[in-house]
Order: C-alpha cells, then structure tokens, then sequence
C-alpha cells in the first residue's frame, strides 16, 4: 500500500500514554493545564532508547507495559522519491514483492505464521520511506524478528512471481487512482506544484513505467536500499530495552551490509513564480471541491521554530471546528460543508501545506475561493491573537492527553521522523518547541510561505465546469 507521511501534529491525536504517565495533569482539572504542561511532555515516555548494530541496523524502543503485545517495525530510508527517472513506482512494487518468499521462507509463510498467533502485518510505501510491521503478542517478538531479518537479507525472486504482481499494482493503480477523478486530478495537482521535484511523481508509478518494471529491477533496488545500514528497527510495547537489543543482535545482527546507498541527493523543490490552477471535470463527481496548495519548509528543511510556527498556522487556519475558514466558511458563511488546512511536517525535502473547502449548494467554488482567499490575507496582515495561539496549544494538549493512543500509531511517529531527517530527541521535545510558538512567529511564516506562488485545483461536475473560469 501507499501512504503520505504522519505529521507531528498527528500524534496529538493519539498520544493519551504520555499525558497519563509523564504529565501530572488529572483527568478533571486538564481544562487547568497550562503550555508549561504541555511542554513537559516527552513523547514516547522517558524510557525510549535507541541503538546501532554493528551491521548499521538503528534500534529504537519504546516501552510500554499496558499490555503484553508489541508492534515491531523495519523502516527503510527508501522511498519513490528515491528511484531512478523512469522507474517510478518500483518503491512500492518492491513492498509487494517483499511478501514472496525467501531462499529460508517459503511464499505465505511469513503472513501464515503471524496470523496463526493472532497477530496483524501490513506494509507502506511514501515518498520518502518503505515500512513493514506486524503487532503480536510479546512472545513471538523474536519469530517475527527473525522472519524479517530473513526477508531483510535472502529475497529469492522468478519470474513467475514478478509478472503476476506487476498486474496486482497495475490493477491497484486502475482501482485508485485511474477510475477515481479525485485521484487523477490529485496526481496532476502534484506534477504542478513539485515540478522539478520527485514529490511531483506518484508513489505507485505511472502506468507506462510500472508495466516495465521487471525482476532484474526489483533485486537491484532491494541490494541497494534493504541492507541493514539502510534501515531502522522500532519495537514498541511491553518490552524492556535490554531484550530487544538482545534479540535484535541474535536475529538482525546476522544479516550482512550488502552495500552503501549514499546520499539522498535530489533535485532542490523550486518554487514556480504565479499562481497555477489545474481543474477535472467528470460526470463521476457529485461534491464540487477545491484546494490551494503552496511551497513550505518541512521540519526538516525549516529554520528554527518554522515548522512549529507552520504547525500553528495549520490548526489555526483549518485544523478543526474551531478554525478560521471552518467557522467562517461553514458556520458564520454558510458556504461551504467542509472547510480545513493541514500541513505535512515530516519529509526530507521541501513540503507542502493545503487550504481545502467543499461548497454548499448554491455557492459557487468561484465564491468560495474568493472567501477562503480573503481569510488567509487577512490573516497574512492582520496576524492572529494571543488566544489563537494559546488555544491551538491547549487543544494539541488535550488531544495528547485524552484521544485513544496507539501502539502502531506512536511507532510510526518514530519512524517517519527518523527516516526524513529527524531523531528520537526531536520527537520527544516536539512539545516543547510548539509550547514556545508565538503569534508573531505564526504570521512570519504566513507571510513568507503564503504567498501568490500558489497552485490552486478544482474538481467539479460536468455540468458545473463553465462556472470557474
């Protein structure tokens, strides 16, 4: 499967164990907490640790002893966005060739023997990394260790299995991307804001460059790219450091370096001067909808405390019901039936933050556009309030120490931080950078990023096409 990188905004969302372990804030008095609070909280617990194999193999693990299961996960900093002109999509091909087999595994056993002890696996494929995980029971932590070291080094591949899957992925792109307008204008809005960029290219591939991807391929990407050098193990659950890097050095410490992947040089992400608009019409489209997209540092690429500000801006302009164009846009306006922004935080280059909005019958997405424009200029002059800022805070608290938190959740945090640029540190002290945002920091960025370097997208009905010009 594909998927965008999970920003560090997400984790608000699903982080209640760190509030309950590391913040003394009581159930009935969070309404009391202050931003000091909130920047105590050190995501992940205080007992996360991390370690490198002599083979290169990071190791991270997070404990956590509520109940006898833990998620294990293999990230590679391998991603589409890494592959050569021409071969796009071979990233993701790869993750489902990934299941076929070992020269020790036979095809389906891996998959048999997780699902037999009642355990869940999946893998994803983004632009900047390759992951693969299973959540079991603590007991057979080492058997799916050793399955994935397995895989991590003695991939067998034929032809038989090659060219069938290739037609699984070209299926999957038909199902996803080629029958839904949604996705296809998706893929276009991309191309036009990444123009030189991979970003701009899909994960899944174009048609024509998966149809030739063969055998020979995929073995040369998985030597490059899957060696243990390359790659970051993360186990968490109910499990205590020592063990995992025993098991780790047992199972991962056998697989050789097969070699050095370099650098991830890649075209520098280049702002086009103008705004740029790309539009899909269909008969298939029966909600109107638009969005405005713009060039914006990631947490890797920002200088200090711009992507913290950026975070802010998001929540501020379209995080929720309690945002600008939600309350002016659905609420006070009564324009539109879904009105938001959000920003993707965590990548290794240059990243993107999207203004969208569904309009209401009647409303026009001309008239639309006009108002949610006219929202974020007024913002870009008129900045926004202390109460903004200290509520967009207050809410990111609440949602730590309240929203059901996630095993999987939390180890993906860490993976996606650590695989476009990030450490285990600037994860845990994301709290206390976000506490220290001020609103002067949020309109600078505004300001420098929101500008008429946009690229706007509608999709719209058929019939409805003739009224955006």
């Amino acid at each position: 499967m594909t998927g965008r990188s999970l920003t560090l905004k997400a984790l608000a969302l699903s982080l209640v164990v760190f509030a309950s372990s590391v913040l003394p804030v009581a159930a009935d008095t969070t309404g009391k907490a202050s931003i000091e609070d909130f920047s105590k909280i050190r995501i992940g617990g205080t007992d996360v640790s991390q370690s490198t194999l002599d083979n290169g193999l990071q190791v991270v693990v997070i404990p956590d002893r509520r109940a006898p299961i833990v998620t294990h996960m293999v990230w590679y900093r391998v991603g589409g966005a890494d592959e050569e002109p021409g071969k796009s999509g071979l990233a993701h091909f790869l993750e489902h060739l990934m299941f076929k087999g070992t020269k020790n595994t036979p095809e389906g056993e891996f998959s048999k023997m997780v699902a037999q002890v009642g355990g869940q696996e999946n893998a994803f494929t983004s632009q900047d990394y390759t992951a693969y995980y299973q959540q079991v029971a603590k007991e057979h932590l080492e058997m799916v260790m050793g399955y994935e070291a397995d895989r991590m080094s003695n991939l067998i591949l034929t032809e038989k299995q090659v060219n069938p899957e290739r037609d699984v992925v070209l299926e999957e792109r038909s199902q996803r991307v080629d029958r839904s307008p949604a996705a296809r204008l998706s893929e276009t809005f991309d191309q036009v804001l990444f123009p030189n960029s991979p970003y701009g290219i899909p994960v899944i591939g174009w048609k024509d460059e998966i149809q030739s991807l063969n055998k020979d391929d995929a073995i040369a990407f998985y030597d490059k790219y899957y060696t243990p050098n390359n790659a970051i193990l993360i186990v968490a659950g109910d499990v205590t450091s020592e063990d995992v890097l025993d098991l780790a050095k047992k199972t991962y410490g056998k697989v050789e370096q097969r070699a050095e992947p370099g650098p991830r040089d890649r075209p520098h992400v280049q702002i086009v001067p103008g705004n740029r608009e790309v539009s899909l019409q269909s008969d298939q489209v029966a909600q109107p909808s638009l969005q405005h997209g713009w060039i914006v540092p990631s947490s890797t690429t920002a200088e200090p405390t711009e992507s913290e500000a950026l975070e802010v801006l998001s929540d501020i302009l379209g995080g929720g019901v309690n945002s600008r164009l939600y309350q002016e846009l659905v609420i006070e306006g009564e324009m539109a039936t879904s009105a938001g922004a959000w920003y993707q935080s965590t990548a290794l280059d240059d990243t993107r933050l999207i203004l969208y909005s569904s309009p209401k019958d009647g409303v026009s997405l001309e008239e639309l556009e006009k108002k949610a424009l006219s929202i974020v200029n007024d913002l870009l002059e008129n900045g926004v309030t202390a109460e903004e800022v200290e509520r967009s805070k207050r809410s990111m608290l609440a949602s730590a120490i309240y929203a059901q938190d996630k095993q999987d959740v939390l180890a993906r945090i860490f993976g996606t931080a650590l695989t476009t640029g990030g450490s285990v540190d600037k994860v845990q002290t994301w709290p206390a950078r976000v506490a220290k945002v001020t609103p002067e920091q949020v309109q600078a960025v505004a300001q420098k990023y929101l500008t008429e370097t946009s690229v706007a997208s509608y999709l719209m009905p058929a019939a409805q096409a003739e009224n955006v010009e």
